[in-house]
């Protein structure tokens, strides 16, 4: 369940945030099962970014030792880069940000990164909205009352 993709807990979400306005007891009884549940999405999606944060400074690190020239050949090998960064153009120093940028693995890393933080944002909202659900319900309730004449 904690690998779940950002659609996948879009779609979980979509089905768990209704509330039954028939029984609206079991719907209240259900706020500290749903809060638990995304509670949980929310705590492991937060260490996984916290992994992916490390895979890219790694990774960001091997780059710079890369294009600067400072990575031995056998980590080079390993990696299964090219020997040559800038396949034989003599490069600035100022200009190395370009290729940085421009690098496919970073990009990658970046990409998997950031879609793991919208993941966090979007699970802490659902957690938000469930800390406060009981407060709709009762909304829901005084609005009968209201329209009962009561």
């Amino acid at each position: 369940m904690n690998n779940k993709t950002l659609t996948e807990i879009q779609e979980m979400w979509k089905k768990d945030c209704q509330i039954d306005d028939i029984e609206l007891d079991a719907s209240s009884l259900n706020v500290p099962k749903l809060h638990a549940k995304y509670s949980e999405l929310l705590s492991a999606k937060k260490l996984i970014q916290i992994k992916y944060e490390h895979a890219l400074k790694d990774l960001q690190k091997d780059k710079w030792l890369w294009y600067t020239g400072k990575l031995d050949q056998e980590e080079i090998q390993e990696k299964n880069w090219d020997y040559d960064p800038f396949n034989g153009l003599t490069i600035l120093k100022s200009d190395y940000d370009k290729f940085f940028g421009a690098d496919k693995d970073i990009q990658t890393a970046l990409e998997k990164l950031e879609i793991c933080k919208v993941t966090v944002d979007y699970l802490q909202d659902v957690v938000s909205q469930l800390t406060w659900r009981h407060q709709t319900i009762k909304n829901i309730i005084e609005w009968r009352k209201f329209m009962a004449g009561s």
